[in-house]
């Protein structure tokens, strides 16, 4: 759907996604708060807007728009938070942990929700944000799941559920996480890959790995960015893989295009931008504020359109099935965080 930026509904849902982005972003930094997340909390904020119909009726014809475009936008900008010098300092072993834990947890997660009756779409948002990185994960993963219009909504509605399951386990785990520290007897290092190879939103690695010191908190923020510099390749591979298994269903003979995730190549673009081209860390913090913030806008508009007899109906098994994979990529952390690092 095109939209005219001058109709008077555009710039209504432009106003209302801003006025929850901009609270998100605020209730997101308060200390009992950051471990949700701006992200979610602009998603609840929108969800909340519901509750008056007549300002979602108005906004109706900027919210798919904004939805879809700003999220394509937040994420290119969201490529400047990624230092690839860091990232090779990082060394080898905490690639390849990335590597293993994004394609084990994306495949484990999918083939439990699949298993549990999932429906496809659901079970690949959910996977993509448990293995990947939580909301920002789900909705750079969703424009690769191409359905037709009359599925769009439903297609939505799994968008939100699946960035709730993320950001819900992703708390919880966060707590545990904290919790057992004590037990564990790891190193600040150690600690640092358990909590950023581990949770699911660059959040909880930060409010995890901070528990740790400054030393755990520097090593989580690097290992979980190492599993965003996946989410690139990640949407390229799922893009491939959902396109071919939906290819029995095409009837028409009509051949379809390689979903090829072209934003996410500026995703990659911003992140060479922001390591090699001279910036200030003032500029810098700047774009990745600004990038949240249109992301924040994305969320809101997704919550505005959410049916919430669907979203209560149709999560259990999906939660159970992340949560499954929580647990197994948890241990699995402990274990290669104590052996290798």
């Amino acid at each position: 759907m095109y939209v005219k930026l001058f109709e008077r509904g555009f710039y209504y849902a432009l106003i209302m996604m801003l006025i929850c982005s901009i609270i998100g972003t605020l209730l997101g930094g308060l200390p009992y708060l950051s471990i949700i997340g701006a992200l979610v909390i602009s998603l609840i904020l929108g969800m909340l807007f519901q509750l008056y119909r007549p300002a979602i009726d108005k906004a109706e014809v900027g919210i798919g728009f904004i939805s879809n475009k700003f999220l394509r936008l937040g994420i290119i900008l969201l490529g400047f938070k990624l230092n690839l010098i860091d990232l090779a300092h990082a060394g080898v072993k905490t690639i390849l942990v990335a590597i293993v834990v994004v394609s084990g947890v994306i495949f484990l997660t999918y083939n439990i929700a699949r298993k549990m009756g999932v429906n496809k779409q659901l079970a690949i948002l959910t996977a993509s944000g448990t293995g990947i990185c939580g909301a920002a994960a789900v909705m750079g993963i969703s424009p690769q799941i191409k359905v037709s219009e009359d599925q769009e909504k439903k297609k939505r509605n799994d968008e939100v559920l699946a960035v709730a399951i993320v950001a819900i386990l992703g708390t919880l785990f966060t707590l545990i996480e904290i919790s057992i520290k004590p037990l564990l007897h790891m190193t600040p290092s150690q600690f640092g890959v358990m909590a950023g190879g581990s949770l699911h939103e660059i959040a909880h690695a930060i409010a995890t790995g901070g528990a740790g010191g400054a030393v755990s908190l520097d090593t989580a923020i690097i290992t979980k960015l190492s599993r965003v510099l996946l989410l690139a390749p990640a949407a390229l591979v799922i893009g491939i893989w959902y396109q071919h298994s939906e290819k029995k269903s095409n009837t028409d003979g009509t051949k379809q295009k390689l979903p090829i995730p072209w934003f996410m190549a500026g995703f990659i673009l911003a992140s060479i931008i922001g390591t090699f081209v001279p910036m200030s860390q003032g500029v810098l913090d700047l774009l990745v504020k600004l990038a949240y913030l249109v992301l924040g806008m994305a969320m809101a508009a997704l919550g505005m359109t959410v049916n919430f007899k669907a979203f209560v109906s149709s999560g259990k098994n999906a939660v159970l099935a992340s949560l499954s994979a929580s647990v197994v990529l948890l241990a699995f952390m402990i274990v290669v965080s104590k052996t290798f690092f």
